[in-house]
């Protein structure tokens, strides 16, 4: 089973759940789609999954390859991962004491009968996230710790950024990168019609 992220957060997750049949294969597709093609944001993610997952299997020879994306919006705007402080502080300071939407689509590719990977199933999740209200000192004391940078929204649920967040509804885990439940309930309807008959690499 090959997944085609090395964020730390899905990382984790992963290891806590696949045990070490999982391998991590970066994908480099280029998410530089037109958003305003995409009637929902969710879409925006789940196309980016489907696509990274498309760019690996090209030279995988793995029977089951895992694309996820995900990507934060908040009134109306999509926030990936910040590229500079500048960006950080405007993500930070966008999220501070507003409600935002967590979304992730996950794409799973599988080897069929006939050799060839095809996408057997894609899917999004969303989560809801409410912000407490940040002061600019304690925004500008979070993006010095350099956890922005790697994570969609500028934040990690599961690192500093907890301190921040109100509540949340939905799945924890589709904030902190990968919605396993989600997952777990797809990859069992795969073995369940036939699908996926195995899972070693």
């Amino acid at each position: 089973m090959v997944l085609t992220t090395i964020s730390k957060g899905v990382l984790r997750i992963l290891h806590l759940n696949t045990a070490s049949f999982c391998r991590f294969v970066p994908s480099t597709f280029e998410e530089n789609l037109n958003k305003k093609a995409f009637s929902a944001p969710a879409e925006y993610a789940r196309k980016n999954s489907e696509l990274k997952a498309k760019q690996v299997s090209e030279t995988s020879h793995a029977n089951l390859i895992i694309g996820c994306d995900t990507i934060v919006t908040v009134g109306g705007l999509i926030l990936e991962k910040p590229r500079s402080t500048e960006e950080a502080k405007s993500m930070i300071s966008a999220l501070s004491g507003s409600h935002s939407e967590v979304h992730s689509g996950v794409s799973l590719m599988v080897r069929g009968e006939d050799g060839e990977l095809k996408l057997a199933a894609s899917f999004t999740e969303t989560t809801y996230v409410e912000f407490s209200s940040l002061s600019d000192d304690v925004i500008e004391a979070y993006i010095a710790t350099e956890e922005p940078f790697d994570k969609a929204g500028g934040y990690g649920i599961q690192g500093s950024a907890s301190a921040f967040v109100r509540g949340i509804r939905g799945d924890y885990f589709n904030v902190v990168g990968f919605p396993i439940n989600h997952f777990c309930r797809e990859l069992d309807q795969l073995i369940k019609n036939g699908s996926l008959k195995f899972l070693n690499d």
